[in-house]
């Protein structure tokens, strides 16, 4: 994909410096292309005829750099200053933004709704590039890491309760991704599993106890080992009674691939 203006000059050279501003970029820049569409004619006498040199100067944008303009405007249009990014390109079709600057909470949003929002359209416009599938991925310092340990800590609580309780617990609604760190972590805990409930942004992640199991968890030093005493409450029936892994995410990171 080319990004491209067009501009006239009294010269060729003034032209391409007109068309280069227009981008953004500087005329010495080597991955800058001109064509000549029309070349300045001076007036016959000084008086008659004559017209400015007209050209075409494209650049090839890469799915990062269209990943980061497109990113830059939307943050410009939020009316959010003292914002920087940074973006790297550690392996084919893999990009990563990293935002740093003192309005970083309001790029976040709510448990990172606003970041996953900009993050899922910064992909859409970054696969319109080429057509093979790149991801990209947006973050803020290590806040994802912090929010990944954040949901891994509170499937196990959950988990550790409804083995020891035979309750379930419904969860906020949360992105496949997310869902996929839940469910994951509930498989470390003999005693319960994990299902999803709701559609589409209502879809939610429920935790309860594993019907398969003959007794409760109990004991923090064990996890791993039911406790084989009497059942505090009935067992709710509830899907994936074999605990395997449930595969939100794809694979994919977060939001998985976009075709479209």
């Amino acid at each position: 994909m080319n990004r491209e203006a067009i501009a006239t000059g009294a010269t060729v050279e003034e032209a391409k410096e007109n068309a280069c501003r227009q981008l953004g970029v500087e005329t010495y820049d080597d991955n800058i292309e001109m064509e000549i569409i029309d070349r300045q004619k001076n007036k016959i006498l000084g008086l008659f005829g004559g017209h400015p040199a007209k050209v075409r100067v494209f650049i090839k944008t890469t799915p990062a750099q269209a990943a980061a303009d497109y990113l830059g405007a939307v943050i410009k249009a939020m009316g959010l200053e003292n914002i920087e990014m940074s973006v790297e390109e550690k392996e084919k079709n893999v990009i990563n933004i990293d935002i740093t600057g003192e309005d970083v909470g309001s790029v976040i949003g709510r448990r990172g709704e606003t970041l996953d929002a900009l993050q899922y359209l910064t992909c859409l416009v970054a696969n319109h590039v080429e057509n093979s599938y790149c991801r990209v991925t947006i973050n803020t310092g290590d806040y994802r890491e912090k929010r990944e340990k954040t949901l891994e800590i509170l499937g196990r609580k959950l988990a550790i309760k409804a083995a020891k309780t035979g309750r379930k617990s419904s969860l906020e609604p949360m992105n496949p991704y997310e869902r996929r760190i839940i469910h994951t972590a509930v498989q470390k805990v003999n005693g319960a599993i994990s299902w999803s409930e709701g559609e589409n942004i209502n879809r939610h992640v429920v935790i309860g106890p594993d019907p398969k199991s003959k007794g409760n968890f109990k004991g923090k030093s064990n996890h791993r080992k039911p406790y084989r005493g009497k059942s505090s409450g009935t067992p709710a029936k509830a899907p994936n009674p074999d605990r395997k892994p449930l595969n939100e995410g794809e694979g994919f990171g977060l939001y998985g691939r976009i075709d479209k």
